[in-house]
């Protein structure tokens, strides 16, 4: 991109509340069900009726503006957004405007597990969602009709939107990865992308090195409802070339908003850019304003989690990868399971190389998760235990796990059944290695004419002899004995 420009970009992130209920009604807000049977006459926007506010949608969004660092403010209101669109019934949005729940905090920018930017966030408020259309076709533009399902209308939303402290697409994936880490400790939102649980819009600027005027006068372009963080991201890497060659070729940029192809990269205008002054927002009549007393706002704060810096820290300090931390802290039921199970066994990096490596693997293959392993942490834990203690050798742990996952046995009953316990008898071997040396004089004349590798052949056909069940360090031990003894006599 040219040099003579500076990309300004500033987030606005939707998220779905886990309620059981809508923000205004008791209809359901369970996903996938049938088409407009989740409605009833409020949600519709039948004349006469009157939204009550759901209490829980209050405690989730103050946990939301707590753990972002926010002021929460004891004193807010509703407002009515007018629009005219066929998935909103009443032709507005109940809303916040001028007095929004919370106001000014902050997401920190991660990177190799420390905080380099905090991208700050300008407020927090609390609105009913849109119901949603099907579009009959590739995308607006290209579709021959568009059906109206209602379903999602009213479900309760929190929008965080930050300041325009973004600069680059690859921070933008940064601060929506921090953003979702964050808020899935909360467990206010089932936080799924693909489902429009968290939906993002990215407003994206390009500023002119010169320019002195506000960020609010720069002409910018809103990328809507785009579904994962790697297409924000590969709107706007596309977004900010599109208008450095328009700049660059003279021609000035639209105010509009554009839509996200993810199979072409490309965003694509969708309408001119609504201004404030557009929605004529006003003070919603049927709804109080929203006050929060002390005793509630101290009761919030004290049920709140660990915050994400916390858990790094944690996991720092047990000598824990930053790259394999950052994999623990995405997922909540990892870090479940990793604290289960270091509570249980000292070495906290056994803990997580088996996590990520070979039971990452089982579940990953059986579209699992930490939360729902068929392995429990303690089972994990014996395991290990098993092969501190000699049972078993690290490939034939492997194999045991394996084993524990379909069966859902606990490891001693599985070694049991597999007749797998590791071989560590002394006369034992020496005898299996005696037999493999007579077997094999011109390798044990190659290995006393200084050729390492033969030794490996050696103890390859003892462990072949065994099943695996030798215990590799005395086969090795034991098997330069026997030749050494072998040389003597020769």
């Amino acid at each position: 991109m040219n040099s003579n420009f500076e990309v300004i970009i500033g987030l606005e992130v939707h998220v779905e509340l886990k309620t059981q209920s809508k923000l205004f009604c008791s209809c359901s807000t369970e996903f996938g069900a049938e088409p407009n049977t989740h409605t009833c006459s409020i949600c519709l926007g039948m004349p006469g009726v009157l939204p009550v506010l759901n209490q829980q949608a209050v405690v989730y969004a103050t946990k939301a503006a707590m753990a972002l660092q926010c002021t929460v403010h004891p004193y807010s209101k509703f407002d009515r957004k007018q629009y005219f669109y066929p998935d909103l019934p009443k032709a507005y949005q109940i809303s916040q405007y001028d007095q929004p729940l919370a106001e000014h905090g902050s997401v920190p920018i991660v990177e190799n597990g420390e905080v380099v930017k905090k991208i700050g966030v300008r407020r927090i408020h609390l609105e009913e969602d849109a119901g949603k259309l099907n579009h009959i076709g590739q995308r607006l533009g290209d579709a021959k009709g568009s059906l109206v399902d209602l379903n999602r209308a009213g479900v309760p939303l929190i929008e965080i939107v930050s300041e325009p402290d973004i600069r680059s697409a690859e921070e933008a994936r940064l601060y929506l990865t921090e953003l979702r880490n964050i808020l899935s400790y909360l467990d206010i939102s089932d936080l799924r992308m693909e489902e429009g649980s968290m939906r993002c819009d990215a407003n994206v600027s390009l500023r002119p090195k010169d320019y002195t005027g506000s960020l609010e006068d720069l002409p910018r372009v809103e990328i809507k409802n785009v579904n994962s963080i790697r297409n924000v991201q590969r709107g706007i890497e596309y977004e900010v070339e599109r208008q450095a060659e328009l700049l660059a070729r003279g021609e000035r940029i639209v105010k509009e908003t554009r839509g996200f192809d993810d199979q072409s990269g490309r965003t694509y205008s969708q309408r001119s850019k609504e201004e404030a002054n557009d929605y004529r927002y006003f003070p919603e009549p049927d709804l109080p304003p929203l006050v929060l007393d002390e005793a509630f706002i101290q009761t919030i704060a004290g049920s709140l989690p660990p915050s994400t810096m916390t858990i790094r820290e944690e996991l720092k300090a047990a000598g824990v990868q930053p790259k394999d931390i950052e994999i623990i802290l995405a997922d909540q039921g990892a870090w479940a399971f990793w604290q289960d199970a270091t509570s249980q066994y000292g070495d906290a990096r056994q803990i997580t190389n088996w996590m990520l490596s070979d039971l990452s693997r089982l579940l990953n293959a059986h579209g699992d998760s930490f939360a729902t392993s068929p392995v429990s942490p303690s089972n994990l834990v014996e395991l290990l235990k098993l092969i501190d203690d000699g049972t078993l050798s690290g490939r034939m742990a492997k194999e045991v796990l394996d084993h524990m996952y379909q069966t859902k046995q606990p490891a001693h009953i599985v070694v049991k059944d597999l007749g797998l316990s590791q071989i560590t008898d002394q006369n034992a071997i020496t005898q299996v290695v005696e037999e493999t040396v007579a077997q094999h004089p011109q390798v044990v004349q190659d290995y006393l004419s200084g050729k390492e590798k033969a030794l490996g052949f050696l103890v390859g056909q003892v462990m072949k002899k065994t099943k695996g069940q030798a215990k590799p360090d005395m086969v090795n031990a034991i098997l330069k004995e026997v030749i050494q003894a072998y040389a003597e006599k020769a």
